[in-house]
């Protein structure tokens, strides 16, 4: 195997759509509206339209998407909103910045999201500590929808809004429905790396509320009113370039397609590699997105060697996460679902690691990365 094995290859989906790319850019760079122009409400109707829902507001990131809806939800200091530990930091950031609680949530073992009995833990939690419990955001991790079955009724149960946090998970289904479409609101992120993203930063807003997306709107242009120097809140700026507006709306028209086409990869992955590693678990009637491709190894000592033989071997491999949020310098004195350790999630930090996983990933080369990952092991047992 000589030629080079990308992580994420951008470049591969930039060279079959290069001329519709350049031509969209050179439309908004004709037209000369550079902030909300056109194009931004075009991309917002075709997501709303691909996610199955009413509204979609396209934003500055994905971090954005989940600050708008806890603003336009009133989110504050002496809220607990509850998270998953085994995630990116933004999840939790979000959440303390706007000086609410963040109460870190354990994850399943087998799909690595948050798991409902750990949140109920956390909703005891909140309740000891003199929280008001107002929000969960389970995150759709690595691609796959959470747990929805289990976690909406526990909400529900406990008068909690569900917010998605589907940064890695647009383009999934869950049970029928598309992610963006479940609970009061997704937000998902068009960050260049995720299964849908633009050429920096950008995210988005789904729901079918109609007073919470007209609040949103406000939000996002400094919370203005009918006139935006009439503002009626405090908001923020948090809208989409239109520059990235047209490059989204090129790179959703091949979506569909290479979301199957990430789908061959993860099966044939899977085919080589099942017998020997913990590979992705992906319950009936889900459908993931593959942001990532993640497996278990045995111990922490076994993913080093594996990580190494790998890198000589001119594959890449990369850890989401090697440190839960709950153990991280800036989250540990916050609170979490057993008021300690949550055992699962520093389990997993300690064993996962990732593949290389993208559309454009040929099966030659991914025969030549489980090759090398099985003669890999050999070598270590």
């Amino acid at each position: 195997m000589t030629a080079k094995i990308d992580f994420i290859d951008l470049a591969a989906q930039q060279a079959r759509i290069r001329p519709q790319l350049d031509a969209a850019i050179k439309r908004v760079l004709d037209g000369g509206a550079y902030i909300m122009g056109k194009e931004v409400g075009v991309l917002e109707k075709q997501l709303a339209d691909f996610a199955g829902v009413k509204h979609c507001l396209s934003c500055s990131s994905g971090t954005d998407a989940l600050v708008l809806v806890l603003m336009a939800k009133g989110v504050k200091a002496g809220d607990a909103v509850f998270v998953p530990s085994f995630t990116f930091a933004a999840s939790a950031e979000v959440v303390a910045l706007l000086g609410a609680t963040p109460i870190f949530v354990d994850c399943l073992p087998d799909t690595f999201n948050m798991c409902p009995k750990s949140l109920i833990q956390a909703i005891a939690m909140a309740k000891k500590m003199g929280l008001n419990s107002a929000c969960v955001m389970p995150v759709d991790l690595f691609g796959q929808p959470a747990d929805y079955d289990k976690i909406l009724p526990i909400a529900e149960e406990n008068g909690l809004f569900l917010l998605c946090d589907a940064a890695q998970g647009f383009g999934g289904v869950y049970k029928g429905k598309k992610v963006g479409s479940i609970g009061l609101a997704t937000a998902t992120s068009f960050f260049p790396a995720k299964p849908l993203g633009c050429y920096g930063d950008g995210g988005a807003v789904f729901t079918d509320d109609d007073e919470l997306y007209e609040i949103l709107v406000s939000l996002r242009v400094h919370g203005k009113g009918d006139d935006k120097y009439d503002n009626v809140r405090v908001g923020m700026n948090g809208r989409l370039d239109t520059i990235q507006a047209a490059i989204l709306i090129e790179k959703l028209a091949i979506f569909a397609d290479e979301l199957v086409e990430r789908q061959r990869v993860a099966d044939r992955y899977g085919s080589q590699l099942n017998n020997l590693f913990a590979t992705p678990f992906v319950p009936t009637g889900l459908s993931s997105a593959w942001a990532q491709y993640t497996i278990i190894a045995d111990s922490t000592a076994q993913r080093e060697h594996l990580q190494t033989a790998l890198k000589q071997c001119g594959v890449p491999s990369m850890i989401y996460y090697p440190k839960p949020l709950h153990q991280q310098t800036a989250y540990k004195n916050y609170p979490t679902a057993t008021g300690g350790a949550l055992p699962v999630c520093e389990n997993l930090a300690g064993r996962v690691f990732s593949l290389p996983m993208h559309p454009y990933l040929e099966d030659e080369s991914i025969d030549y990365i489980a090759k090398s990952l099985l003669n890999a092991d050999k070598q270590a047992a």
